[in-house]
């Protein structure tokens, strides 16, 4: 857990009037069946600030899933995808021994000290690249981040082997090189 999570959940007592915990008990009450559903609730019943709302509506929805479940659930009925995520994931295992590679729901970050790229399979028939690299030019390849918003600042569209080049491969090493 990164040190700017872990003070937030300890000084969620004092700043939200309920521990972690508690706020979970609160939440498994009440069934959503969106995460911005729940947000919204504690915003709305309990004047709880958006920050920590979606902190704790995110750690209460974690579930004891291995990260290779959470990866082969994002893949399933898009197999012909997975070689591609396989091959980023070598890719960035070769920049250093400090990527740590974290799988969510629908989504796999990328993160050094902070994240530097996002990879989701997007459609049956292509992965979307998030990336990390302020104040880098857009190009017809090197998309603005798109459905990303604001976790990257740019998105590459990978459909096929072939597309993790070294254009693509230099974009991720920069990436790597400002989040530290």
């Amino acid at each position: 857990m990164d040190k700017a999570l872990q003070t937030m959940i300890n000084n969620m007592p004092e700043k939200t009037g309920k521990s972690l915990k508690e706020w979970k008990d609160i939440l498994k009450i009440k069934s959503f069946e969106k995460h911005s559903e729940a947000v919204k609730f504690l915003k709305k019943d309990y004047n709880v600030t958006h920050g920590f709302a979606n902190t704790i509506v995110s750690l209460s929805k974690e579930d004891n899933s291995s990260s290779d479940d959470l990866v082969n659930n994002q893949y399933k009925g898009k197999e012909e995808l997975q070689p591609i995520y396989n091959k980023l994931i070598s890719v960035v295992y070769d920049f250093g021994e400090d990527v740590k590679i974290a799988p969510k729901k629908t989504t796999v970050s990328l993160i050094r000290k902070k994240q530097f790229a996002l990879i989701k399979p997007a459609t049956k028939t292509r992965i979307d690249l998030g990336l990390k690299i302020k104040d880098k030019l857009t190009t017809e390849r090197l998309e603005n981040s798109g459905p990303f918003g604001s976790m990257c600042t740019h998105r590459v569209r990978l459909s096929n082997l072939d597309q993790i080049d070294n254009e693509l491969i230099s974009w991720l090493k920069e990436a790597y090189s400002k989040a530290d």
